[in-house]
């Protein structure tokens, strides 16, 4: 079983990430405009008098007239937090936060965070009941046994919309989906399969009700706690575990283990020894989901099995149990019928949908998202990929499906293939992308030099490509002032990373003869000048690096122009033959991904370069995974109104048409035509209207502009500028840029490197 490398971060590195710009991880954001005195009449007195008069007479019109419908209360007291315990409710806030997140990230659902504080069942119910009305659904966290049950049960007695305990569900639905599989790979039938639960909590509690409800017997569930298994007849056992309680002779793990076919591990790591699995029956299922150390290793299980199929509750081996493959998916499904409950129905049909899923064959788009590796099905692949862009088209339709047969559904839906379609359009495809990249250059290795070392935000990247395993870094700077920087970022001086710099008199020769050679004679350069040059500039040395193979990429520019970092770069770096050089910036903005060029390079491009642009950019958004429609942008629409400009854009459309492209384009056309499908009405002509994903503006100035009015006003996620056409893997980081910025082009840059052959001359 390969085992994957975990991410590591210091305890400093996590604050100031919590801390940075805005505190914590969300924030609430107008759905509507609200810039004219209109807007705000509309939106408040006497205009919201209008809703508030229709949901008094119909209060299921607040799923139309307010956000009800896509919102979901994370509530937790504190008590039981990721594995740290009973720290208090505040101290819950930042765990919540992350869950509301997750919602958002994967499922496009809004959440409010709300920390109740205290330990008081009733209190604590009789809370989330005088709030409820606010909310389409309630997702309890992190709360402990066996208050957890009594919060749930009630609350789904007294509402009327889907209360979830993600701690017990999520798990049980999941582990259940595993097991699903695992027995469809064994042969085993799951009604004469016997199981042992070690652990006796929320979610091996409910993960042994969705096992029943599945159709696994009741006698063939061991369950064991602290003080061994839960049997019939055992004194000081309260109702819940009372319900798992079987006539059974055994009364430790190494007694109920014994010709088992199932072994579900929800308690502490180690406590499965290897002499035990020995004993299970043959080709036993392990999971062991202990965090952060699981009841027995993979490795330790093969030593003594090579039949087993194991999951585990880490990102770093294959088959990992994670909650985030439901809960998002699960909520997305119900609040969409505006479920009145989350029932059995629903759970098992997600435990099948996600089973299904693991056993197709997974699409080429998808495998291009989760890096270019195509899982197939099969010991090691029995559950989906957190990041398969396929579960938000599936979980959610099984659950509503299951909703609605079921009875708990107020709403229908017709249509469940345009359900499906929508439901992929709620992504964020920027994710998406940079999952496929990270997930491609984990397994190249590449070496990525980080030009502004002794910069912080240019150090704490470097850190993040090493620890996330995405290749090696090299950072160029002083060890001295390396070390202090560590320091200050809450890392060991002594932190494995290489450092390089001008001492290092053989590479700094090398790269002085590589410069000379190559520009002594256009620049009339003498040796003690390139000697200089490689000795004084960082971003010289870099290039030279990338370009005598001593590393596979570079970025740089967090701490210098851009302007001024290209004109270095270009003293070594050469374009590639054939190809323009130019900035491509990816924008994202409320789920829809655009690319804008050129954004650095030239200011008034010709009718031909723009052309050429266009062409490029066809290239590498494919490379990207999407399909090029090219809209060249002008401030006149199909030349209404005419002008000089206006020609030079049609001239480079014009261009095109003669090529005989692989792509669609149009133009020109303003930005709005190009976006926006009500245009289409207008211009019925044109398969650009309104699709438009690239967009070639008339200027590095209007270009430059746009993207940087879109990433500060409107918001929109910005990733690059790409340099495109250069004859090395290097990318440009914008001045000030966040860690987060510069380890994305890092990330790109070692992609390019693995992607595109530098050394092919046309």
């Amino acid at each position: 079983m390969k085992k994957n490398k975990i991410e590591h971060y210091s305890d400093k590195e996590a604050l100031e990430f919590h801390n940075s710009k805005k505190s914590g991880k969300i924030e609430i954001v107008s759905s509507k405009p609200m810039t004219t005195k209109r807007d705000l009449a509309l939106a408040y007195s006497p205009g919201v008098a209008a809703p508030v008069k229709a949901i008094f007479q119909n209060p299921d019109l607040a799923y139309d007239y307010t956000t009800k419908g896509n919102l979901v209360a994370v509530i937790s007291n504190g008590s039981a937090i990721l594995g740290l315990g009973n720290l208090g409710a505040i101290a819950s806030k930042p765990v919540m936060e992350g869950k509301a997140v997750l919602f958002k990230r994967f499922a496009d659902i809004d959440s409010i965070d709300l920390e109740i504080d205290s330990n008081n069942p009733d209190e604590i119910i009789n809370s989330i009941k005088s709030f409820s009305k606010s909310f389409g659904g309630i997702n309890l966290e992190d709360i402990a046994a066996p208050e957890c049950f009594i919060i749930e049960q009630k609350l789904k007695e007294i509402l009327d919309i889907p209360v979830f305990h993600d701690d017990q569900h999520g798990t049980a639905i999941i582990t259940t989906a595993a097991l699903i599989n695992a027995l469809h790979i064994t042969k085993k039938d799951i009604k004469k399969i016997k199981i042992v639960i070690n652990g006796a909590g929320a979610s091996a509690m409910a993960c042994a009700n969705l096992f029943k409800s599945k159709g696994v017997a009741q006698k063939n569930i061991t369950m064991l706690d602290r003080k061994g298994v839960i049997y019939k007849g055992r004194k000081n056992l309260n109702k819940w575990k009372s319900l798992h309680a079987i006539e059974t002779k055994s009364r430790s793990l190494d007694e109920a283990i014994k010709g088992v076919d199932v072994f579900l591990g929800l308690s502490k790591g180690g406590i499965l020894k290897k002499e035990m699995v020995k004993k299970m029956s043959k080709n036993p299922i392990i999971f062991a989901c202990a965090n952060p150390d699981p009841e027995i290793t993979p490795e330790e299980i093969e030593e003594v099995r090579t039949d087993a199929i194991i999951a585990t509750g880490r990102s770093d081996y294959p088959n990992q149990v994670n909650n985030l493959i439901g809960f998002p998916y699960i909520f997305r499904g119900a609040l969409d019928i505006r479920a009145k409950t989350i029932n059995e129905e629903m759970k098992i049909a997600a435990s099948n949908a996600i089973a299904a899923l693991a056993r197709e064959r997974v699409p080429d788009e998808v495998v291009a998202a989760m890096g270019g590796e195509r899982p197939k099905y099969g010991k090691d692949y029995i559950i989906p990929s957190t990041f398969d862009p396929r579960l938000i088209s599936v979980i959610p339709v099984a659950v509503a499906k299951a909703a609605i047969k079921s009875g708990v559904a107020r709403k229908e839906i017709k249509n469940f293939e345009i359900y499906s379609e929508q439901l992929k359009q709620r992504l964020d495809p920027s994710v998406t992308i940079m999952q496929g990249i990270n997930s491609q250059i984990k397994k190249t290795q590449k070496r990525v030099v980080f030009v502004d070392g002794e910069d912080k935000n240019t150090l704490k990247a470097a850190i993040a490509f090493k620890n996330s395993g995405l290749g090696i870094p090299i950072i160029v700077a002083k060890e001295k002032v390396v070390k202090q920087r560590l320091k200050e970022i809450g890392y060991s001086e002594n932190f494995n990373i290489e450092i390089v710099n001008s001492t290092i008199k053989k590479k700094r020769e090398k790269y002085s003869k590589y410069i000379f050679k190559k520009l002594h004679r256009d620049q009339g350069l003498l040796e003690r000048d390139c000697d200089r040059m490689v000795r004084n500039d960082r971003v010289i040395w870099g290039s030279c690096m990338v370009s005598c193979g001593d590393a596979d990429a570079m970025v740089t520019g967090n701490t210098r122009r851009y302007s001024q970092s290209l004109q270095k770069i270009k003293r070594v770096v050469d374009p590639r033959p054939g190809e323009i050089m130019f900035g491509l910036n990816m924008v994202v903005n409320k789920g829809r991904t655009v690319f804008i060029a050129d954004t650095t390079v030239h200011e008034y491009p010709s009718s031909n370069q723009l052309a050429e642009i266009a062409i490029s950019s066809a290239r590498v958004v494919r490379l990207f995974g999407f399909d090029p429609k090219i809209a060249f942008l002008s401030h006149s629409t199909f030349g209404q109104p005419i002008t000089s400009r206006t020609k030079h854009i049609r001239d480079a459309v014009d261009i095109l048409k003669n090529k005989n492209v692989d792509f669609k384009f149009d133009g020109d056309m303003q930005p709005d035509v190009a976006l926006d499908t009500m245009y289409k009405e207008l211009y019925p002509f044109s398969e650009i209207v309104g699709n438009a994903n690239i967009l070639i503006m008339p200027g590095q100035h209007s270009a430059a502009i746009t993207y940087k009015t879109m990433k500060t006003l409107g918001g929109a996620k910005v990733i690059g500028p790409l340099l495109i056409g250069l004859g090395q893997a290097i990318e440009i980081a914008p001045l000030r840029s966040s860690t987060s910025d510069i380890l994305n082009l890092a990330s790109v840059a070692a992609y390019s490197a693995g992607v595109i052959d530098y050394n092919k001359k046309n």
